[in-house]
C-alpha cells in the first residue's frame, strides 16, 4: 500500500513537472504578425524593423547605386580608349610618357571616393558596436542544436527548439512557418532597447535576425554583445549563420515583439510557471 502510495505521488510530480513545461512551451502570445521572414524567390531585404537596419539599408542602396556609376565610367572611358586610339583611327601613335593632370585626377578620384565611403559607413558601423545601456538584458547561448535563454533581470530562462510540423497550429504558426518557428520564441517590448549577450556552449554558433540587421558569433568561453530596438510589433525570424555541425539548419530563432502590456503579463506567467515547476512536491508520507 505504501509502495503504490509513493507510486502514485511520483506519477502526481511527473505530470506536474510536464504540465508546466507546457505552460512555458505555450507562450499565450498569438495573432502577430510575422514580418521578419523569408519569401519565395526574395531577392531584397526583410523590412527593416530597427534603426540599424534602416540605416545599413540605406547605405546598401548608396553603395549600389556608387558602385553602378564606377562602372559604368570605367566602361565609357574603355569605349573611348577602344574607338579613338585603335590602330585604324589613330595609326601613328603618340609619344609622351606621362600626364601629370590626368595622373592627379585618376588619383584624386578613388580617394573622395574612399572618403565618401568611409564617411558614411563608418557612423552606421560605430553604431552597431556602440553597445547602449540596455532596457532589457538577454543572454542567448547557442548550443548542438537549440538555443538557450536567460533574462538575468527578471530571474527567468528556457531552451528554445525547433517546432515539430504537427504543432505549428497549436502554437500559433503557419505551415510554411517550419524550420522558422520555435516552441518558445524570445519575448521583448516594442521600442525598447534589447542588449543581447551572445555566447556558444560547445561550438561556434551566431544570432541573427535579418530584419534587426544583427548578427554576433558565439563563441565558447567568451561574451559578445549586440543591441536592437523594435520598432514594430510581429514575428521575426533568424537562423544559427555559423555552421555548426549535422542540425545547423534546425535551430532557428524567433524573437515576438509585442506592447509593454503584454511583455509584463508574458512576464509574469513565465515567473509563475517557473515557481510551479522549481516548487517542492511533497512525494509521499511515512506516516
Amino acid at each position: 500500500m505504501r509502495f503504490a502510495t509513493r507510486l502514485s505521488g511520483i506519477g502526481t510530480a511527473l505530470s506536474a513537472i510536464m504540465l508546466a513545461g507546457l505552460a512555458r512551451a505555450q507562450d499565450g502570445i498569438t495573432g502577430l504578425e510575422a514580418v521578419g521572414r523569408p519569401h519565395a524567390q526574395g531577392i531584397g531585404f526583410q523590412p527593416a524593423a530597427t534603426e540599424l537596419a534602416v540605416d545599413q539599408q540605406w547605405l546598401d542602396g548608396m553603395l549600389l547605386y556608387l558602385c553602378i556609376g564606377v562602372v559604368a565610367l570605367v566602361m565609357v572611358l574603355l569605349a573611348i580608349v577602344i574607338l579613338r586610339f585603335n590602330g585604324r583611327s589613330n595609326p601613328t601613335p603618340a609619344r609622351f610618357t606621362h600626364n601629370t593632370p590626368l595622373e592627379i585626377v585618376w588619383t584624386l578620384i578613388p580617394v573622395l571616393i574612399l572618403v565618401t565611403l568611409g564617411s558614411f559607413s563608418l557612423p552606421v558601423l560605430w553604431k552597431q558596436q556602440e553597445i547602449p545601456a540596455g532596457d532589457i538584458t538577454i543572454k542567448a547561448t547557442g548550443n548542438q542544436w537549440f538555443w538557450s535563454y536567460e533574462y538575468p533581470d527578471e530571474g527567468i530562462s528556457f531552451d528554445s527548439f525547433l517546432l515539430p510540423r504537427d504543432q505549428l497550429a497549436a502554437n500559433g504558426y503557419n505551415d510554411d512557418e517550419y524550420l522558422l518557428a520555435v516552441d518558445n520564441a524570445v519575448v521583448v517590448p516594442v521600442g525598447k532597447t534589447v542588449v543581447v549577450q551572445v555566447t556558444g556552449a560547445d561550438v561556434i554558433h551566431s544570432w541573427a535576425i535579418p530584419a534587426f540587421a544583427v548578427k554576433q558569433d558565439g563563441v565558447p568561453g567568451r561574451i559578445a554583445q549586440l543591441w536592437f530596438k523594435a520598432d514594430k510589433e510581429g514575428i521575426y525570424f533568424g537562423q544559427c549563420s555559423e555552421l555548426c555541425g549535422k542540425d545547423h539548419s534546425y535551430m532557428p530563432i524567433a524573437v515576438k515583439v509585442v506592447s509593454e502590456a503584454a511583455y509584463a503579463d508574458w512576464l509574469n506567467r513565465t515567473k509563475a510557471a517557473d515557481a510551479g515547476t522549481s516548487a517542492p512536491i511533497t512525494v509521499a508520507s511515512n506516516d
